[in-house]
């Protein structure tokens, strides 16, 4: 409706032009196609339209109908390698430039180790190709050899963008420096954790400082000092519990992180696994990247694992195939729809959803919140507006809310901050003077429940709060399933930007938990039955997660399963993948080596096989000589 006045300009334009709108638009010449591309006049046309909107990006419904309506394509002049045929027509050994940058970092390390120059070339070009054997050699290093030179920044995961910082500090030879690292093992297996720690030992040993924070039990054993901070997350954190050497911190009983390295405590196995029906999801001729021609069987109903070397197509397969071959037959995608990488898919109809759980923020502006992403902010409201108070002053649920007008500030608009235009530097956030960062009007902050105001509530913990309103049922429902994930110790009103990816994944999970919560035990209800009907698909769940993290995270999965859920999860950490129902192995190698099937099964049927990298280190777990004990096996 907003853009009703463009159509109607679109059909004076028409009519003036003697543009047929009731011909497809294939039937039209192209002088016609032009003119309602371009315009002309008054008349903006479709790219006038689309470069107003541009302006608009910052808007998120402008991003979400840009990308309904506009696709990438291939330049038809150079065929996507960017440069004009008189750059392409220089080569070296047969290869131009753009050849070169196609290949993997392996792949051009062999190609620039290879090179045979003469004498006069050589003279003009050895301490350029020492650079470049160089700092391929440290790529190579950091484990991502796999990695093509031309790939996109914007597709590198967190872990690969972190581990070529490392490799460009490791080329650039700086020393007295010191280097903070925020879990450089993110996406790394565990056959390529030592090359990480070999990095950060060769930087250390050129008068480096190396500063980590880490859960990776094999990292924290290379470590020359652990510091562990605890004991618990949040109000219960912040303490120093425990510093020295790996054995010190593995023999001091105050520590949690040392009693789970010690064994003490460790993340069980189950019981039983549970084994495949005949409801399973199949996936023919899976083509994406380096996938090869994957013919692939997923067992609903169950925990599966997808494991294997870094760049061996698991997230491909995942992201690229499955989620958008479930996604389309299930009628959910939105955009413009990618050309299928796969063949034929079966089974989809054993499933209702399919839902990617990602680490992707669950909001932009300072008014998102846990309390309100999980729906519990509703019951609080009503809560407040139906004590005497309230109905004194005409005060319902909506004035306690500061997404609109009413109760809220506004000065900052329910924010608690204004920001502050700095032009050519950065914005600056103050605390709104007005409401002194409480959100709201004084008449709104006078309301008070069990001697707290709306306010004070908001910046309560999690697990404050389930304390507070233990009497209240509805709202207790919603806020316990955040502790069963891990986070009773943020704030309800903590602002979504502030959150982590892991906790922001674990918010989703814990909105997810709730409808499983309702139905265990339970009748299900019309809705919840499609809810158990649901495949879950997790990227790497446990990153920034410690040992009792995931032993949380853990139980989470199996309540969904429990309530009738399937789960779908990518994962190096030994500890998930051992637990796991079944698992599907891609390898051997990352990149092209990579892209197909190693195996399929149960975690000890993976550990049986020879050729699996995951199945070597997965064994030790399971014969319970895992990287935790004294020393790797």
């Amino acid at each position: 409706p907003k853009y009703k006045p463009l159509f109607t300009e679109l059909k004076r334009f028409a009519k003036q032009s003697g543009l047929p709108l009731d011909v497809p638009w294939a039937e039209l010449d192209a002088d016609q196609q032009r003119l309602v591309i371009e315009g002309e006049g008054r008349f903006p046309g479709i790219r006038g339209f689309f470069n107003h909107l541009e302006r608009k990006k910052y808007k998120l419904h402008v991003r979400v109908f840009l990308s309904r309506y506009r696709g990438y394509s291939v330049c038809s002049s150079c065929n996507g390698v960017r440069l004009r045929m008189e750059a392409q027509q220089v080569k070296i050994n047969g290869k131009n430039i753009c050849q070169i940058c196609c290949l993997t970092v392996e792949d051009a390390a062999k190609f620039f180790d290879d090179l045979q120059l003469t004498e006069q070339e050589a003279g003009i070009a050895d301490k350029l190709l020492l650079e470049i054997r160089e700092r391929l050699r440290f790529l190579n290093d950091v484990g991502l050899e796999y990695l093509t030179l031309d790939r996109l920044s914007s597709t590198l995961s967190g872990g690969e963008a972190q581990r070529i910082q490392l490799a460009t500090s490791l080329g650039s030879r700086l020393v007295g420096t010191l280097y903070v690292l925020d879990e450089p093992s993110i996406g790394l297996h565990s056959r390529d954790t030592h090359r990480l720690i070999n990095i950060l030992h060769d930087l250390r040993d050129l008068g480096n400082t190396i500063l980590v924070v880490e859960h990776d039990p094999d990292v924290m054993r290379a470590s020359d000092r652990i510091l562990d901070l605890g004991p618990g997350a949040g109000e219960n954190g912040g303490k120093v519990i425990a510093v020295g050497s790996y054995d010190e911190i593995r023999r001091n009983p105050s520590s949690l992180t040392g009693r789970y390295l010690a064994d003490e405590l460790r993340i069980q196995m189950p019981s039983a696994r549970r084994t495949p029906g005949t409801q399973q999801i199949k996936i023919y001729g899976a083509h994406a990247h380096n996938l090869k021609d994957v013919d692939l069987s997923i067992p609903l109903r169950m925990i599966v694992a997808i494991t294997g070397v870094s760049g061996s197509g698991k997230s491909t397969l995942l992201h690229n195939v499955l989620y958008q071959a479930l996604s389309s037959a299930k009628k959910q995608t939105t955009g413009t729809p990618s050309a299928p990488c796969w063949e034929r898919l079966e089974g989809a109809e054993f499933i209702d959803e399919v839902i990617l759980v990602d680490q992707s923020p669950i909001g932009r502006t300072p008014r998102s919140n846990p309390v309100t992403y999980i729906k519990a902010f509703d019951g609080i409201r009503e809560l407040f507006a139906s004590l005497p108070e309230a109905k004194k002053r005409g005060l319902t649920a909506g004035h306690f809310s500061f997404n609109v007008p009413g109760g809220r500030c506004e000065v900052c608009q329910g924010d608690g901050t204004v920001t502050v235009e700095m032009q050519f530097l950065a914005d600056v956030e103050l605390i709104c003077e007005e409401c002194k960062g409480t959100r709201y009007k004084p008449q709104v902050l006078d309301v008070r429940y069990r001697g707290k105001n709306i306010h004070e509530v908001l910046n309560s913990t999690v697990k404050e709060a389930l304390q507070f309103f233990a009497g209240v049922p509805k709202i207790v429902e919603k806020l316990r399933v955040l502790e069963e994930v891990g986070l009773g110790y943020l704030r309800l009103g903590q602002s979504a930007t502030t959150l982590s990816g892991g906790e922001a994944q674990r918010m989703k999970l814990a909105a997810h938990l709730q409808p499983a919560a309702r139905s265990l035990g339970r009748p299900p209800s019309d809705g919840q039955r499609r809810r158990s009907r649901t495949l879950y698909i997790f990227d790497e769940p446990t990153t920034g997660l410690h040992f009792d993290d995931v032993s949380k995270l853990l139980a989470a999965f199996r309540r969904l399963i429990e309530a009738g859920g399937s789960i779908l999860v990518i994962e190096h950490n030994l500890e998930v993948i051992k637990t796991a129902d079944w698992v599907i192995d891609l390898g051997p190698e990352g990149g092209e080596r990579g892209g197909y099937v190693i195996g399929t099964g149960t975690p000890e049927a993976i550990a049986k096989l020879p050729n699996s990298y995951t199945g070597k280190f997965l064994a030790r777990v399971l014969n319970g000589n895992g990287s935790r004990g004294n020393g790797r096996k």
